[in-house]
């Protein structure tokens, strides 16, 4: 090949790598600025502080009116807020982790601290909504007296706060999970408070006392619901699972495509943290082909059309006896462990 078709592929195998930029005579790298949000990341912190502090000032608030009320409901609304107030907690501690940069063996730095943050609050939603239906069938069978009047005066000041907060999050970037977690403990919450000003003025007006509990059952379905959808998401990032809009099949039959492409195979793609995604593959050309223009057209592709910017392709001309292997597996000759499936051109193996 020469020695600069092999300096050319090995810029080829190496190429368009994140974190640190390794080169002789300090030559300027691929600094990946897409990924850089510190403007946006700042003024994210900001907002969800602001929805910490009113959702912990009333916090407060309410704990000390439900113990002079007597009212377990109201004490039970301001746990649920204690688990806002955690979420956001969480969420500003995983945006300060994510935004350290790579170093030593956290090549990626910490950016799924925030998908960590995510689960957490996934599963405290589960978990918060198992013990409020678990009360709420309790209360349905032996219901307690409830004082429907400090309940709905509460409960609409709780709705103020709430809307406050959601909308104090709802300015920060929801792409982040961690992020997106948080704002569904809020959602919900706000959901809750309307649930209890409904019931809290149904027994004031008719003295239905089971009202309280219905509602909360209805406010349970929407916490399950928003809980399962964030353990799915993270879930799916923590498996190395191909982002959800993303078809890996239908990515490697169009790089295939390309007119100089022969096989691509150890097709790889998965999400780093929320909204960025990654992937790597090994490529073959026609023997004529050029390697370098060949993964010019990939990258512009991947980015044009599937928002992929995060690529890391090995490209290598294939081989003539390659060429006239038939659809056996792949990797012959040219992989010592090969995995996933093979696209080629022409009949595709999958």
């Amino acid at each position: 090949m020469g020695a600069t078709g092999a300096q050319d592929h090995a810029h080829d195998h190496a190429h368009n790598r994140g974190g640190h930029v390794h080169s002789r005579g300090g030559g300027a790298g691929h600094d990946h600025a897409g990924h850089s949000h510190g403007v946006a990341a700042n003024a994210d912190r900001r907002w969800l502080a602001i929805a910490l502090g009113l959702i912990g000032t009333f916090m407060a608030v309410e704990v000390a009116v439900g113990i002079l009320a007597h009212s377990l409901a109201l004490i039970s609304d301001a746990a649920h807020m204690l688990t806002d107030a955690v979420s956001i907690v969480l969420a500003l501690i995983a945006m300060r982790l994510a935004a350290r940069p790579a170093r030593g063996g956290f090549t990626y730095g910490l950016k799924r601290a925030e998908i960590l943050s995510a689960q957490a609050n996934g599963l405290t939603l589960l978990l918060l909504a198992l013990w409020l239906a678990y009360e709420a069938v309790r209360r349905l069978i032996d219901p307690p007296e409830v004082a429907g009047g400090v309940v709905l005066v509460t409960a609409l000041a709780g709705i103020a706060v709430n809307v406050a907060a959601a909308w104090c999050i709802s300015k920060a970037n929801r792409s982040s999970l961690a992020v997106e977690g948080a704002y569904q403990h809020i959602l919900n919450d706000l959901f809750a408070f309307i649930g209890t000003a409904v019931s809290g003025l149904v027994v004031m007006t008719t003295g239905f006392v089971q009202a309280d509990a219905i509602a909360t059952l209805v406010v349970v379905v929407l916490m399950v619901k928003a809980g399962y959808a964030l353990v799915r998401d993270s879930g799916r990032i923590f498996l190395e699972a191909a982002p959800a809009h993303v078809d890996p099949d239908a990515v490697g039959d169009r790089l295939v495509a390309h007119g100089l492409v022969t096989e691509v195979h150890d097709l790889h793609i998965w999400t780093i943290t929320s909204g960025e995604a990654a992937l790597s593959a090994h490529v073959l050309v026609e023997p004529e082909g050029d390697c370098h223009a060949v993964r010019r057209d990939l990258e512009k592709l991947l980015s044009a059309e599937y928002g992929i910017t995060h690529t890391t392709l090995q490209v290598d001309h294939a081989q003539e006896a390659l060429l006239s292997v038939g659809r056996g597996e792949a990797g012959d000759g040219h992989c010592a462990a090969p995995h996933g499936p093979v696209h080629r051109e022409g009949p595709h193996v999958h």
